[in-house]
């Protein structure tokens, strides 16, 4: 009988360039010497990958080292400006795009408004921001955009032949196409449409090389975008149980267990927001009661204000927070009513955080998302002893509570890092097309700091 899952040359050539890729990207800049033992490659495969990549244009020489009595260790590290990503969040008041080289640092950014709420997730209207966008922040660019990351509101299912398909039942996203319509606005015929490319045509003032059909187009959940930036950069770096939270105008969670981002049966894993924490209580934007969203999410905390006397000023939802903040802080004349409701919010903050730590017993609980971030530094001592109050001791005990550190725009960093990770995953190659019952890998373990997690924590 012929083995039919035996391992070609191919597939092992692109297993050793990317665990050379993996190992330079997280931990480098390293010397072919250190590569062998952290990949399990020997000397003679080591050097064959290196001199390929290098001759592909993805790694490249980074200084030497000093050895034990021989000659000089030259440094090898991926090369920053061997292609492009960009990254988009599909925000609740407008869409965020930002253009990033490999290393993850921001070359460029366009911020598209959306209208008011109740027309601003119009599915036409936010491709058309997306696409916008996309135009903008690669406009002049020479370079090969290695892939589009696009992080949205709702359960994302890329089961099916359209590709990723969105269930956003807090905006109005029902079962909505969201990779069709984007290819479909980009101008590609149906009959070329592969799940993981992004061709483009001629309506796009740009080089003709700069998007190809190698080019990666991958969408997921904003949550669990920002869940992957905060681990693999920020505050989740080196734990491998833990728990992301995004708290914005809405709420969500990234689950990550023993590395690995737990997903469900359906994708549709970490709708923390929607748990239910008061039965009949505050109607949610989902359509049911109680839901912790409708209680801690920014719009529910200034709708709360509103009802017990506080007069925001902005219809904007960030100076909203602020001037809650402020008034809290008594700096334009005490309010007690800004007071109590952040007080309350701490405590449904609490006990939705004690939820996560009886039901999933992570090591680590990071607060992030805009509002999170704003609220956080007023809110979090409290937060903790709620959760205290509300979780079981022991669990508790294993878990510390902390802010995000990659700031409010980590969810277009994640997105980025979608196609990156396939990227890296492939050896460098650029089409890539995983197994629709293929598990989504562990995130890397990291050690040394990157240039990249340098560059934010000093931010």
């Amino acid at each position: 009988m012929v083995e039919t899952n035996r391992r070609t040359v191919r597939d092992l050539r692109r297993t050793n360039r990317a665990a050379v890729l993996h190992k330079l990207y997280f931990e480098g800049p390293l010397s072919r010497q250190e590569l062998g033992p952290l990949t399990g490659l020997s000397s003679g495969s080591v050097s064959n990958v290196a001199g390929e990549l290098i001759a592909d244009g993805l790694v490249e020489e980074a200084g030497t080292v000093d050895s034990d009595g021989g000659r000089p260790r030259t440094l090898l590290r991926v090369a920053p400006d061997s292609g492009r990503l960009v990254g988009v969040d599909v925000g609740e008041t407008r869409v965020r795009v930002e253009l990033f080289d490999l290393a993850l640092t921001e070359l460029a950014r366009a911020e598209l408004p959306l209208p008011e709420p109740g027309e601003g997730h119009d599915v036409e209207r936010v491709v058309r921001a997306v696409v916008e966008g996309l135009r903008e922040v690669t406009r002049g660019e020479t370079r090969r955009i290695v892939g589009v990351g696009v992080g949205v509101p709702g359960i994302v299912d890329a089961a099916g032949p359209d590709g990723a398909v969105v269930h956003g039942q807090t905006v109005g996203w029902n079962a909505v196409p969201l990779e069709r319509l984007l290819r479909a606005e980009l101008g590609v015929p149906d009959d070329v449409i592969d799940e993981d490319t992004l061709p483009i045509d001629d309506t796009l003032p740009v080089d003709d090389t700069l998007l190809d059909d190698d080019t990666l187009l991958v969408i997921d959940n904003g949550a669990k975008t920002l869940g992957r930036a905060e681990m693999w950069f920020g505050a989740g770096r080196g734990a491998r149980n833990a728990v992301i939270t995004l708290i914005g105008s809405g709420v969500g969670a990234c689950v990550i267990a023993d590395g690995v981002p737990y997903q469900g049966s359906a994708s549709s894993a970490g709708e923390w927001g929607h748990t239910v924490l008061r039965v009949g209580g505050r109607r949610c934007r989902c359509g049911a009661r109680g839901c912790l969203e409708a209680y801690v999410g920014a719009e529910a905390v200034l709708e709360r204000w509103r009802e017990a006397g506080g007069r925001q000023r902005s219809p904007d939802e960030e100076d909203g927070l602020a001037q809650l903040l402020t008034e809290a802080a008594g700096v334009t004349g005490p309010d007690s009513a800004a007071s109590a409701i952040l007080d309350e919010t701490a405590e449904y903050l609490g006990a939705g955080i004690a939820d996560l730590v009886n039901l999933f017993n992570p090591e680590r609980i990071v607060v992030a998302g805009w509002a999170g971030l704003l609220l956080g530094p007023r809110l979090l001592p409290d937060v903790r002893k709620a959760a205290a109050a509300y979780a079981l001791r022991h669990p508790y005990a294993q878990t510390t509570i902390e802010l995000g550190r990659l700031g409010p725009d980590a969810v277009t960093v994640g997105a980025a890092t979608l196609p990156l990770a396939r990227f890296l995953d492939t050896g460098g190659a650029g089409r890539f097309t995983p197994r629709r019952d293929e598990p989504r890998g562990p995130l890397p373990r990291t050690g040394r700091r990157t240039t990249t997690e340098q560059r934010r924590s000093a931010r």
